[in-house]
């Protein structure tokens, strides 16, 4: 047993071969009963230990779980020892997770936390791991973890492969970087055995995202990938389709970058030889370009973010559930900005987030933080170890692509620190001057980049990074000139400094003389005026060769990021997802601050249209912290209309907000709309709230909408038309239900495809319908910004589209190269295929 006086021993008695308990408390009380024998516990503690696995998760992973007490029964614990029970057919221990070691641990003090390291460092060895689940033999069970002179790094040869295994050579032109690793993982999650990739002598579990980027793939590295399991072959053959399957792809988005590249206009020259004016030098900070583009402002340093995370100890059962509620939260609050991120920027940018949610579920990181908590230290100081931990051995990768995500890691792991203590939660990105400034930083994580203000950042500098960071990628995409690797003398500069920025060449000019402002605003001009002539078009309306008009709006959810919308060609607003308001924090927003958004996105529009979905939630967007009921299948439980009607406290504070909003706009200009409309009776209902709310503020009436998701409501438009003032088509929701395919599902999201000639048969019936009573139907859905998707859909008598505002111009180009005539045809061509690849077949005659 453990003793105070000889903490790493571990006699024979204290372990158990070959042990079969019928699941996971008769494990626990058969290793419990191994220290009551011994003498190290009470008999009570016994029942701590079980107790303990309602409220934390022992299961350390890779087969290995450590049940102990609740800490407020460390009374029960007469002298520190450990019990090990070999389960060689495994325990079921939590739902996917099975334990073939159980480590029982009684400890009045820090004794264990020997055992614990080791315990860590043998799960970093698989193959002798492994071993020890069969063993005949207690001595090896001794010696793997009393042994500290033991190698914790297996080699090549002692990790082998699995039994089914493929060679591959690296083709992805940045190496592996996060997003393509973050489909490995997807796809080897789903395996019930072990998946590894070796390269060279180095392995990693497929299931971990960190431990995939830590090997370092670069182009033309070999690798092997091997599973084991009943669904080896099966597993095996999925993986080499999900690898291979994204080479092509990667060398698309490698090639677009080299043409941006080209492609991009020269960047500024001042007008004096050498930077100089008059005989003096204009200081000049040079890093790397990383979003083209010249602006002109007052420098605002933001404080470098040198966090001290305090170390405040908690009862184990609190820190563990602190953690674990701020890692749901945080995926929550990943799900919502992926999300959004893909309908403002596009899927690609949005993959950034979604390659930051896996780091969510490394396994190693939140080990060794659940590891740490053990050991005595408090909840968020063992959270910030465990990142900073595994965060400094990617930054120190030599392909900088991968030390890049260092600060994918950091900034996620910041976002669930702040959850767990709140008093973390930095404000200085908050903290910007009212005049538009160039923002400089040391750095710059990719959600505050995302986020960034675009009405008061003009420009972007920032001392570390480099121009493939997500970060730089997020900047193109939002337009915003930067410059990255601008080293420390960025963050010395005094704000208020008058800086020009050169995103191309990746200089910031200071204390320009009038002259140079005068020059780039020259040169600003020039290029404004070539970007006013390439967009003339997108201006222009979406109007088809013999006179036929479709009205184009946008997919947008806050009033900042409406300029951006109709700088694109947007012409209203098709669709506002206030979710958002609710998932992007940790409480519900008041009708209050629901009115001041909704307000705010009027007065951007000017009168333009702006159709507001109400609260849509359930499905794949769940809000934590309004504690609704777990749901087996949510998709088709509670959500939409359908929660709404249930919850007035959610419905009728939104509303209210909206009608208030109304009373100030200009007529016309807002709609609301209800989702996952099923049935006749839920219309009148809400219809009959709308309609109460409406006469207690003396508010004018509002377009009511509802969305047609749900096959149901396409089937009987005819009947609901007569209720509604207009239909908008959410042509995912509604794919996803006539095609009974999850559209999130990893294997068969790719044949969930809204061009299925069933999916489209739905919307012609939807437009039939409608056009009975006078009632328009819109599509918010992703086929919408598809230009031939676009073009199917005005074919079948579609009259309002919207989409992510990058889309709109390609969309607006396509309906006016067309002739209405041409695209009914067209439509009615797609209506008797057969498949979703006949009906993409005719792409080509989409003119």
């Amino acid at each position: 047993m453990l003793t105070d006086t000889h903490p790493l021993s571990l006699p024979p008695d204290l372990i158990r071969l070959g042990a079969a308990p019928a699941g996971k408390e008769a494990a626990i009380r058969e290793a419990a009963q191994l220290l009551i024998a011994a003498g190290c516990i009470d008999p009570a503690y016994a029942d701590s230990m079980i107790r303990r696995e309602t409220v934390a998760n022992t299961f350390l992973g890779h087969g290995v779980a450590i049940p102990h007490g609740m800490v407020d029964d460390r009374n029960l614990v007469r002298r520190n020892g450990i019990a090990i029970l070999q389960v060689p057919d495994g325990v079921v221990w939590n739902e996917g997770q099975t334990a073939r070691l159980v480590v029982a641990i009684a400890a009045q003090s820090d004794a264990h936390i020997a055992i614990l390291r080791r315990l860590t460092r043998l799960m970093q060895d698989e193959a002798r791991l492994t071993a020890l689940f069969t063993t005949g033999n207690p001595a090896d069970l001794v010696v793997a973890l009393t042994d500290e002179t033991a190698s914790p790094v297996p080699s090549a040869a002692d990790v082998g492969d699995l039994a089914e295994n493929f060679d591959w050579v690296v083709d992805y032109p940045t190496g592996l970087h996060a997003r393509p690793a973050a489909a490995w993982v997807e796809s080897a999650r789903a395996a019930s055995g072990r998946v590894r990739v070796r390269h060279g002598e180095e392995s990693a579990d497929g299931k971990t995202l960190v431990a995939l980027l830590q090997l370092g793939l670069r182009p033309g590295d070999r690798i092997t990938v091997s599973t084991d399991g009943p669904d080896a072959r099966a597993v095996l053959n999925r993986l080499r389709a999900t690898i291979t399957g994204l080479s092509a792809r990667e060398k698309a988005d490698a090639a677009a970058a080299a043409r941006k590249a080209k492609a991009v206009v020269q960047g500024w020259t001042p007008p004096a030889a050498a930077g100089t004016i008059g005989g003096r030098e204009m200081p000049v900070v040079s890093g790397i370009g990383a979003s083209p583009g010249l602006t002109i402002g007052p420098v605002h340093v933001m404080p470098k973010a040198d966090l001290t995370v305090p170390d405040r100890p908690a009862p184990l059962l609190e820190g563990g559930n602190r953690l674990h509620e701020a890692l749901n939260l945080t995926r929550q609050q990943l799900k919502a900005l992926a999300d959004d991120t893909a309908r403002r920027l596009g899927p690609a940018e949005a993959g950034i987030f979604a390659a930051q949610a896996e780091l969510l579920n490394d396994t190693d990181v939140i080990t060794l933080a659940c590891q740490l908590m053990v050991e005595g230290h408090g909840p968020g100081w063992s959270w910030n170890e465990a990142v900073e931990r595994s965060a400094a051995r990617l930054a120190a990768n030599p392909n900088p692509v991968l030390a890049g995500r260092a600060a994918d890691l950091r900034d996620v792991g910041r976002r669930v620190l702040t959850r767990i203590d709140p008093e973390l939660r930095g404000g200085s990105i908050r903290d910007l001057p009212d005049t538009p400034c160039i923002l400089v930083a040391d750095d710059l994580s990719p959600s505050d980049t995302a986020a960034l203000d675009m009405g008061r950042v003009i420009g972007l500098a920032t001392a570390q990074g480099g121009p493939t960071s997500h970060t730089a990628i997020l900047a193109r995409t939002l337009g915003l000139p930067a410059m990255v690797a601008g080293g420390a003398a960025l963050t010395g500069l005094a704000n208020g400094t008058t800086a020009i920025l050169d995103g191309q060449s990746g200089r910031l000019y200071l204390d320009p003389s009038d002259a140079d402002i005068a020059a780039a605003h020259g040169w600003i001009e020039e290029q404004r005026v070539r970007k006013a002539q390439q967009e003339e078009r997108r201006s222009l309306p979406a109007r088809t060769r013999d006179g036929h008009t479709v009205e184009i709006g946008a997919n947008v959810n806050r009033p900042d990021q409406v300029v951006m919308a109709l700088s694109q060609g947007g012409e209203g607003v098709g669709l506002m997802r206030t979710e958002f308001l609710f998932l992007e924090r940790g409480d519900a927003p008041s009708e209050e601050e629901q009115y001041q958004t909704y307000r705010a996105m009027l007065e951007a529009l000017d009168g333009r249209p702006l159709i507001v979905r109400a609260l849509d939630i359930g499905g794949d967007k769940q809000v934590p912290h309004l504690q609704l009921p777990h749901e087996e299948n949510p998709f088709l439980g509670v959500r939409g209309a359908r929660l709404l009607l249930r919850h007035p406290e959610l419905l009728e504070p939104q509303l209210r907000a909206l009608y208030r909003a109304a009373k100030g706009a200009k007529p016309g200009g807002l709609l609301i709309m209800f989702p996952m409309i099923t049935t006749l009776r839920e219309i009148e209902t809400l219809r009959a709230v709308c309609d109460r709310i409406r006469a207690e503020l003396d508010a004018p009436a509002v377009p009511l909408g509802i969305m047609v998701e749900v096959p149901a409501a396409a089937i009987q438009a005819d009947v609901l038309a007569r209720h509604v003032d207009f239909f908008s088509i959410g042509t995912n929701d509604l794919t996803q239900y006539a095609l009974a395919i999850d559209r999130q599902h990893p294997e068969l999201a790719a044949e969930a495809d809204s061009l299925h000639p069933s999916v489209l048969r739905l919307i012609r019936l939807t437009v039939e319908g409608a056009e009975k009573h006078g009632r328009w139907v819109g599509v918010c859905g992703g086929i919408a910004g598809d230009p031939f998707g676009a073009a199917l859909l005005a074919g079948l008598g579609v009259r309002e589209l919207s989409m992510t505002p990058r889309d709109i111009p390609g969309v607006k180009d396509k309906l006016r190269d067309s002739d209405l005539a041409g695209l009914r045809a067209l439509a009615q061509r797609a209506l008797d295929c057969e498949s979703s690849d006949e009906v993409r077949a005719l792409e080509g005659e989409a003119s």
